[in-house]
């Protein structure tokens, strides 16, 4: 795929998150398809270029709550959005915390779509001789 439609769908992902959470939770909002586009554009240039240099600043916070502090990265960054776009609002830490586990979910469940195939897969090998009976092994 080009890498550029790969972008685009990434957005269209994003967007369709935040109008998930939009219409989930109250205290989200924004006023037309235009704020919605802009409102992608900005989360999506902050998920590529922001969250990754935060998420290695901090590295041991997140290790340390076993990766719910990447949803406050997350949080942290929709209300960076919410104060830069006109026209979208979020009515405070507890609500960006809300829409960033919906858009994290919509972004999970559409990836997964897309991808054909589920992130974690469970395979089964044969038997080894003289071993054990069955092996699980997790393949990520």
């Amino acid at each position: 795929m080009h890498p550029l439609l790969v972008i685009l769908v990434r957005m269209g992902i994003t967007a369709l998150g935040v109008v998930a959470a939009a219409s989930l939770l109250t205290g989200i909002r924004y006023e037309d398809g235009t704020t919605l586009i802009l409102v992608a554009l900005v989360l999506s240039f902050f998920n590529a270029i922001l969250r990754p240099v935060l998420i290695f600043l901090a590295l041991p916070f997140v290790l340390l709550t076993l990766g719910v502090g990447i949803l406050l990265i997350n949080a942290l960054l929709l209300l960076l959005t919410a104060w830069l776009v006109p026209g979208f609002e979020v009515d405070g830490f507890w609500w960006g915390l809300g829409a960033a586990l919906v858009i994290s979910f919509i972004s999970l469940l559409a990836g997964t779509l897309l991808r054909g195939r589920p992130m974690v897969s469970v395979q089964r090998h044969p038997p080894r001789r003289g071993g054990r009976g069955r092996d699980d092994v997790i393949d990520i």
